[in-house]
């Protein structure tokens, strides 16, 4: 199967592009580098199933070229990161719903199933939890650009489900929640990496915040497997499914976490929240989803724990240093390779 995966060379996209490699399919990695790194698919570039064109989504006809040549698409390049969104609502909303619509007008002439993914962030303020994906979406005001990135996912959702309804090009939906492990960055506010970052460094831990909003972390190679499973299964055609693991910790006590797992010496320092975006920004206190529907429908479910993947996360960061401090250039790093010394370690 050739799957052409935009934001390829992202977090995720890497991570999907090394699973989709492994079971023997071909890629297409489509990326203008705005938020991914070439650094995250230097080390599968030996393999002659994978491509890479370093290009933007509205370069309309290359899309169409790649689109033409793949079996299916996973869309994954957008916006990210709660610093980025705040800093950038412009940006933030042009690249989400402008890109996800010239995606959809691509695969529809070709009738090309199409993954979107989108976000937690689409539930806003709303309280009914554990949240599931037929329930209510509560967003704040306009005048709150926290609320942009939000609304421009909704749209991407409203919109691809319109193609399916509409055209019956196939869908799929996929909500992620706090998606975390290795090659996620801390450069736009996420916060994993940079408390990892922070205690190795013993730098202060900074929490936004009071600390009490708690967050649900899913290990990226989980995520991986439930977007193959999801595209693989007919019935997931036309749907919306949370993808997200299901074990709660508040920010703060995720702080205090690292800090003992990592055997920092770090502080904790909290920042208000008008000091760390902008005045009047808004935040959930819980963020929980339900996966019933997703492991209904594909069997799927996180299996990888919370403490496992900061492991990983932390060992990768002293991986990375340890190759600047030898000045290689190129990082040979292995998720499943991390995987196997982390287990037996265990």
């Amino acid at each position: 199967m050739r799957v052409l995966i935009t934001g390829g060379s992202g977090f995720i996209g890497s991570h999907l592009t090394e699973a989709l490699l492994e079971r023997g399919d071909e890629v297409l990695i489509l990326d203008d580098l705005s938020t991914g790194s070439v650094e995250n698919i230097r080390h599968l570039k030996h393999v002659p199933r994978l491509h890479y064109w370093i290009d933007s989504l509205m370069n309309r006809a290359l899309l169409a070229e790649l689109v033409d040549e793949s079996d299916l698409v996973v869309h994954l390049a957008a916006a990210v990161g709660v610093r980025l969104i705040v800093e950038s609502p412009v940006r933030t909303i042009e690249t989400n719903i402008t890109g996800t619509e010239v995606v959809l007008e691509a695969a529809r002439k070709k009738k090309k199933k199409v993954f979107i993914a989108s976000t937690s962030e689409v539930y806003g303020k709303s309280t009914d939890f554990p949240f599931r994906e037929e329930g209510d979406l509560v967003l704040g005001a306009t005048n709150k650009g926290r609320w942009s990135y939000a609304a421009s996912k909704a749209l991407d959702e409203f919109l691809a489900l319109a193609y399916w309804k509409e055209r019956k090009l196939p869908v799929v939906i996929g909500r992620f929640f706090n998606t975390i492990g290795p090659r996620q960055t801390g450069q736009y506010g996420m916060v994993v990496p940079n408390f990892v970052q922070q205690a190795l460094e013993d730098q202060p831990i900074t929490v936004f915040g009071s600390g009490k909003q708690s967050r649900c972390f899913c290990y990226v190679g989980d995520t991986v497997a439930a977007m193959l499973k999801l595209l693989d299964a007919p019935a997931a055609v036309g749907q919306v499914f949370n993808i997200g693991s299901t074990e709660e910790i508040s920010i703060e006590n995720l702080a205090s976490l690292i800090r003992a797992k990592l055997n920092s010496s770090s502080p904790i320092r909290y920042i208000p929240y008008d000091q760390a975006y902008e005045d009047g920004f808004e935040d959930m206190p819980r963020r929980v989803p339900s996966t019933a529907k997703i492991e209904h429908c594909t069997g799927w479910r996180p299996t990888t724990s919370l403490d496992t993947t900061i492991d990983l996360i932390a060992q990768y960061f002293r991986q990375k240093q340890k190759t600047l401090a030898y000045g290689s250039t190129t990082e040979q790093y292995s998720t499943n390779q991390q995987l196997e010394s982390t287990d037996a370690a265990a």
